[in-house]
């Protein structure tokens, strides 16, 4: 148990994290990270129900705040929908300004760079050249490439010959976005990164020679090729293992977008292109691209490969599908989503040591404090509540849409090893 004494302030360490779902080279950057910044308390600012790369979690938060408790975190916030289905600038303004609100001044994050100074003198660069790289972007991306490819291809022509960062690397990328964010907010939060091991962000394959293996890879086990968990029990904790046989035995299967693909297709059909244009990230005439294709393919892979365009990344139109499904508008993110300014802090799970330091942290937050939906009204917390039922809406059996309303923060006792609620 941590103490407030005269040994000095607290090292209140946060990270950024998905946990979908949570393996050995999340628990390599865990301890890492706690050894690095000497961590009284470690803070996970965690996506909720979709993520970054506009996919369904695997498994539903509340199994995967278990797999992060387990693990050793103390606190575990969720990234609210608005932030967490977002370009990397807008999930990393979301994810540090949570972390900065509720008292991190260490923030420790994976990369394929392993040097924090580096991150820090490429936003300092960025800054001075900004207006340069900002034409370069522009002039990319009138050749019809994505916005990720036109500002890496530009960042790499202004900054060449320099001492910068490979940001065609999606750590890279991120940990660019969260130095940035340090500054944009002028938080005390102090940046560290650990280089990443072994198995990359997009691995699709999992390997004999070690048991770091990529989140992608694990996932194509389970779904694509439907494999049981004992094929990867190497690769996974013992505790990721048994939450996710719990996520099994109560839904049926894990998640992923073919079971989502009826409720998107209806949303689709039943929507004017009036409506769908009125979606966040509906641009440029996708919605007559959509209606067209819709009743042509009869899964959401279909669909997928025939919408993408060499402008449009994967990524970014699932993310658009993401939005179709919870029907969340422009105008709807033009009013609430202000990534720097975060609207509540929601906790999901803590363990005994997170319990006493929200305690002592309470009545010095700026942003309310949420422990359960049901007990605030705010249209932000409200799109989180919908996207947690649409989450679990196709594996509906023995559980009601109305349990996100009911659901509390989780308890962990570490040193006994249990929960507490």
């Amino acid at each position: 148990m941590f103490k407030k004494d005269e040994v000095g302030p607290l090292n209140i360490l946060g990270i950024v994290v998905e946990y979908n779902p949570f393996h050995y080279g999340h628990l390599y950057h865990l301890r890492a990270s706690i050894e690095k910044t000497k961590a009284d308390v470690t803070v996970a600012v965690m996506s909720g129900s979709f993520l970054q790369r506009g996919e369904p979690a695997i498994a539903d938060k509340w199994t995967r705040t278990r797999m992060a408790l387990q693990a050793g975190i103390d606190i575990i916030i969720e990234l609210p929908y608005i932030y967490s289905t977002q370009k990397a600038e807008i999930f990393s303004d979301g994810a540090v300004s949570l972390l900065h609100s509720i008292g991190c001044n260490q923030l420790c994050f994976g990369s394929e760079a392993g040097d924090v100074a580096l991150f820090q003198s490429s936003v300092d660069k960025v800054d001075a050249k900004e207006s340069e790289l900002n034409r370069e972007i522009q002039q990319h991306l009138k050749s019809g490439v994505s916005y990720p490819r036109a500002f890496s291809a530009a960042f790499q022509s202004v900054f060449e010959g320099d001492n910068i960062l490979d940001l065609s690397q999606p750590n890279n990328i991120l940990g660019y976005h969260y130095v940035k964010a340090i500054k944009k907010l002028e938080s005390k939060l102090k940046p560290y990164t650990v280089k990443r091991e072994k198995a990359q962000y997009h691995d699709k394959e999992l390997t004999r020679e070690h048991i770091i293996a990529s989140a992608t890879a694990i996932r194509k086990k389970l779904i694509e090729e439907k494999q049981p968990l004992e094929a990867i029990y190497q690769y996974l904790p013992s505790y990721t293992l048994q939450e996710l046989k719990g996520q099994l035995q109560r839904w049926g299967s894990f998640v992923h977008w073919e079971k989502h693909f009826p409720y998107l297709q209806y949303r689709i059909l039943t929507s004017s292109p009036e409506e769908l244009r009125n979606i966040y990230e509906c641009e440029e005439g996708l919605e007559y691209r959509l209606l067209k294709l819709i009743t042509k393919v009869s899964s959401f892979q279909e669909l997928m490969e025939v919408v993408k365009t060499k402008r449009y990344t994967w990524t970014r139109i699932q993310r658009l599908f993401v939005h179709i499904l919870l029907n969340t508008t422009k105008s709807f993110m033009e009013e609430y989503c202000k990534p720097l300014e975060a609207p509540y802090i929601r906790i999901l799970g803590m363990s005994e040591e997170g319990r006493h330091f929200l305690s002592s942290r309470k009545k010095e937050l700026e942003i309310p404090l949420i422990t359960r939906a049901s007990e605030w009204d705010h249209p932000v917390l409200q799109k989180d509540v919908l996207a947690s039922q649409l989450h679990s809406l196709p594996y509906l059996k023995n559980h009601s849409l109305q349990e996100e309303f009911k659901a509390i923060p989780i308890r962990y006792d570490k040193i006994k090893g249990i929960f507490l609620t």
